[in-house]
């Protein structure tokens, strides 16, 4: 079931990133890291609410590269604490019923060209090293909810919680098919 369910949400993030790179033709293309932009996938099959968050390292902990000093140990700690409460990050309906059956958050590290096209003038903030890439983070989460149907509303408290983060595109697929969203800091609320 996993299996099927990772085989679909691929096949529509790859549906996704083909519109949307033809919508943006013409535009500069940064890959998948642009500082303040992240992006949660969300598959409903069933009971079941799969949730996959990616972002910059840059907009959870204010900075990119590996952890240099106890301080920054301590951010990527403390998020990566926050990360694994997705209760606490997005904002369900309480009559959805959902409890949380799984939460894995990891940071991983983005490298070479093909990963990140981009030049230091777009990032002038930035203090990765070349060795170092850009860390991003990870959160897979599995949700079982009771009433599925009532998920009708998500708040992103998740803008409240991490103050780099601008805006999630939201990918979500369930049995009526798939729709894709931006939500913002401006505008934190999913209908």
């Amino acid at each position: 079931m996993r299996k099927k369910f990772l085989t679909t949400l691929g096949l529509v993030a790859v549906s996704l990133l083909t519109i949307s790179a033809r919508a943006e033709e013409g535009h500069r293309e940064l890959g998948s890291h642009v500082h303040g932009h992240g992006t949660l996938n969300i598959a409903i099959e069933d009971k079941r609410v799969s949730m996959e968050l990616e972002v910059p390292g840059m907009d959870i902990v204010g900075f990119e590269h590996a952890p240099s000093t106890d301080d920054q140990k301590a951010a990527i700690e403390k998020a990566k604490s926050q990360l694994e409460k997705p209760l606490a990050v997005f904002s369900l309906p309480a009559a959805a019923g959902c409890t949380v059956a799984e939460a894995h958050v990891a940071v991983e590290a983005e490298h070479g060209d093909d990963d990140q096209k981009h030049e230091e003038k777009d990032h002038p903030d930035h203090d990765d090293d070349a060795a170092g890439g850009h860390n991003q983070f990870e959160a897979n989460y599995a949700l079982d909810c009771a009433n599925p149907s009532e998920l009708t509303t998500i708040t992103f408290d998740y803008f409240a919680l991490f103050a780099g983060a601008q805006d999630l595109t939201v990918n979500v697929v369930a049995a009526k098919g798939q729709s894709k969203y931006e939500v913002s800091r401006g505008k934190p609320t999913l209908d």
